[in-house]
């Protein structure tokens, strides 16, 4: 009983410190605010305070803080894949964002026969323009994370989000670009850049890629 409330007072204390970094007004789509997130603490509703905080994080410009907070509280929760969530979303509140649609080549195209993982496990190469002396391709490295599926199979199409190992070297990028998706010699898709938000200066990101 002594370890559940402990959790239990850890998990709280996160989730209200986290709740008092969202500026006042800033409310979901569907007119959730940090008010409703008190309310389903009270009752230890903390899975669903969660996901409204995360939520809340799209709203505005979240700081790496806020992120990190929800990432230990999810991680705390045995929730995965929003801790996994949450560390990407920490990850570019410090480097930017980079969103794009992507269309793999179908199975038998490429070496790939099988779905692209969903959570930021991929790190492939991208060609997105950057050239040696002589002019060949200089391939970058980011990952990738797949909205709104955990999983993107060959042939498919998503929106995705991508975290490049070196985001400075994004920053020429804008909306309607198109760069090219490499996991070996032959192209396995393409991109194209639906939203760039790197800050200038930015170098290599925090965490390893």
């Amino acid at each position: 009983m002594l370890l559940i409330d402990n959790r239990r007072m850890d998990v709280v204390g996160i989730l209200e410190a986290a709740s008092l970094l969202v500026p006042e007004g800033v409310a979901t789509d569907s007119d959730v605010t940090v008010s409703d997130v008190w309310d389903y603490l009270a009752y230890d509703e903390w899975e669903v305070a969660l996901d409204l905080l995360q939520e809340l994080g799209d709203g505005w410009t979240a700081p790496t803080g806020f992120w990190d907070e929800l990432e230990l509280a999810a991680g705390m929760l045995g929730l995965e894949r929003s801790r996994e969530w949450c560390s990407w979303r920490g990850a570019e509140a410090r480097v930017g964002v980079i969103r794009a649609e992507l269309v793999l080549r179908p199975a038998g195209e490429t070496f790939r026969r099988t779905p692209i993982p969903g959570a930021g496990v991929l790190r492939p190469m991208w060609d997105i323009g950057n050239r040696r002396e002589g002019g060949a391709p200089e391939l970058d490295i980011a990952r990738v994370w797949v909205e709104f599926a955990p999983e993107l199979p060959p042939g498919g199409r998503a929106p995705v989000r991508l975290l490049p190992l070196n985001p400075v070297r994004w920053s020429h990028l804008a909306p309607g670009d198109r760069i090219t998706l490499y996991e070996c010699a032959v192209a396995g898709g393409t991109a194209s850049i639906l939203e760039v938000g790197i800050p200038e200066g930015q170098g290599e990101v925090a965490r390893p890629c």
